[in-house]
């Protein structure tokens, strides 16, 4: 359990500082905003400086987006879970020292916007995904996309945050340039693409498993706590009858799956799929 813990720590502080360092490197220099509630810490960023004319020695914008992320700590703690509170801080604490530590670059690394746009969407959401894949989260709208999604089953982290994007760069095409809000389009959805294939827990999987040991049944139903149905079926070759049963599970659950399986038949033959649509009562877990 310790061991768990200190992966899923490990995951947050990596994820975190990827996301920090993406934006940093390679967004603000393109003057192009992140979206959701960074994006608007950094809108206000910009007001405060360019309209007020005050004064930083460092990138304010992960202060404001800590402030602002307060009232949705308080959705994480008492509506999720407290694991998933204590590694969302965590996720946020380290996004606010990366975003004050790592200099941002006075010319843009690249000089095209497209693949910087690219390689911050696939970078910042890879590591946001990190952070979803241990149990926690980003914060921010991921707070919010991971709130809905245990609601629903169609839901994911990646439309919410589209959906918040596209509003907060509806914003910047008429306060700030049309065609940063283009690219700030584009690295919305590649982030959010990036994300949500990271975010195992929301990929649900099929697996049909193929045994001669009963017991492998029950051992999934006991430990994963998934339903499993089952029916007999026939060896054409060696003419034995086997037994054979699926199951639905998220991707993050199928090492688990595979652990149970083969400590009791390590001949037993599995069979995933992904991108099953699932009606009735399948229970979506974070």
């Amino acid at each position: 359990m310790q061991s768990k813990w200190t992966s899923n720590f490990l995951y947050v502080i990596a994820g975190s500082f990827l996301f920090g360092m993406a934006v940093n490197i390679f967004v603000v220099p393109m003057h192009v905003y992140n979206g959701g509630i960074i994006g608007i810490a950094q809108i206000i960023r910009t007001l405060l400086t360019e309209i007020f004319h005050l004064e930083f020695n460092f990138d304010i914008a992960g202060i404001i987006n800590f402030l602002l992320n307060i009232p949705l700590f308080l959705i994480a703690y008492k509506s999720i879970s407290k694991k998933f509170f204590v590694l969302t801080l965590l996720s946020i604490i380290v996004q606010t020292i990366t975003f004050s530590i790592v200099p941002i670059p006075e010319t843009a690394i690249l000089k095209d916007p497209l693949t910087s746009m690219i390689i911050a969407g696939l970078i910042g959401g890879y590591g946001t995904g990190l952070c979803l894949k241990a149990g926690g989260s980003g914060a921010g709208a991921d707070i919010l996309g991971v709130f809905f999604a245990m609601r629903s089953k169609t839901f994911t982290v990646g439309r919410l945050s589209i959906v918040i994007n596209a509003l907060v760069y509806t914003y910047c095409a008429f306060a700030f340039s049309f065609s940063n809000a283009i690219y700030s389009i584009i690295y919305a959805v590649v982030f959010a693409l990036a994300m949500d294939k990271i975010h195992t827990q929301n990929i649900i999987v099929k697996a049909m498993v193929i045994t001669k040991h009963q017991e492998v049944k029950q051992k999934v139903l006991t430990e994963l706590g998934r339903g499993v149905t089952s029916w007999q079926g026939m060896g054409v070759y060696t003419n034995e009858e086997t037994d054979v049963f699926i199951t639905i599970l998220s991707k993050y659950e199928v090492s688990m799956l595979k652990q149970c399986v083969l400590a009791l038949d390590p001949n037993a033959f599995i069979i995933l799929s992904e991108g099953n649509e699932i009606v009735g009562n399948y229970e979506k877990r974070f």
